[in-house]
Order: C-alpha cells, then sequence, then structure tokens
C-alpha cells in the first residue's frame, strides 16, 4: 500500500473510487462525486491534504480530501470526505488515509482537523467529541457525529462554531 498526494492524472480513478464508495454506488453520480468535483475546485481545497491509497498492483483503492474551514479567524482543515472502493474495505486503507492526512495536517501546523463521521471508527484516530473543546458544528443534529483532533499546534483558545466552506449547504 502507498498512501501519496493526489495528482491530476488521478481524476478519473479517484471518480471511480468515489462511486464505488458511495451509499449509492448503482447512481451515476452520487452526491459524493458533485460535492467532491465542487470542493476540489474552490478555493479552501487543501491540495497537501488530497491523498490517494493505492494498491499493492497501482490502482487507486481509496482517497481522503480536506478543505478549509473556520472557527472565528483560524483556518481549520475538515476532512471533508474519505472513500474506499467497497471490494477493499477492511483491509487498511482507510485507517491509512486517516494516520496519513492527520501526520500531513500537523505538518502544516494545523492546529486540529474536524470531521463528521462515526464515533466508532473516527474515536480509534483520537477524535473526539467537538463539544469538549467548546466547538460546534453548524447542525445541532449532528453533534454526536462532529469530532475533532487536535494536533501539536492545538490552542484551546480556538472556540466557536466551526463553519464549513463551500459548497457544504449548496448541494
Amino acid at each position: 500500500m502507498l498512501i501519496r498526494r493526489e495528482t491530476p492524472a488521478d481524476l478519473a480513478a479517484v471518480r471511480a473510487v468515489t462511486i464505488a464508495s458511495s451509499y449509492k454506488p448503482h447512481e451515476e453520480e452520487p452526491v459524493e462525486v458533485i460535492l467532491r468535483d465542487a470542493l476540489q475546485k474552490g478555493e479552501n481545497w487543501i491540495p497537501a491534504l488530497s491523498l490517494m491509497a493505492e494498491g499493492e498492483d497501482g490502482a487507486i483503492i481509496g482517497h481522503a480530501l480536506c478543505t478549509w474551514g473556520r472557527i472565528g479567524t483560524a483556518r481549520v482543515p475538515n476532512l471533508s470526505l474519505l472513500g474506499v472502493h467497497y471490494d477493499h474495505r477492511r483491509h487498511g486503507f482507510g485507517t491509512a488515509l486517516v494516520h496519513a492526512t492527520l501526520a500531513a495536517a500537523d505538518a502544516l501546523d494545523a492546529p486540529m482537523v474536524v470531521v463528521l463521521g462515526d464515533p466508532d471508527f473516527y474515536g480509534r484516530f483520537g477524535f473526539r467529541p467537538s463539544t469538549d473543546f467548546g466547538i460546534v458544528g453548524e447542525e445541532p443534529a449532528w453533534e454526536h457525529l462532529f469530532q475533532i483532533r487536535t494536533l501539536a499546534a492545538y490552542d484551546p483558545s480556538v472556540q466557536g462554531e466551526f463553519i464549513y466552506p463551500e459548497p457544504f449547504g449548496c448541494i
């Protein structure tokens, strides 16, 4: 397995993995693909945190994409999308992508990474409820899914509402 940055040549493979990892892979263009395309074209996309997981044969198996959100004036990476092809789940690709994303975000001196996702999965990486840090998401009904993983540059004074970048809320 190799975790590496995404390149422009990966676009078709990433789209295929995004479709294969979506909740409705039978749809030609699931909402995850539309969201991914919009996020990657936006000004808040973080190319250094757009990562690929390659299998031993060089095939793209999974991907992670982060965008900049904000809490007050602090820019904070959001693990916006994480996907692993359904034929390769439970083989460590998602775990490797999350670890690599956290390490790369730490190297960028990000104070934390936020995610909206399954607490059982993300808790394994040190993500905790955002309310433990005085941070709330935009949607109160999803509070139990909104989580924070602090990094070396964490500043406890960064508190308040996390604001997602466009196009979240528009798609």
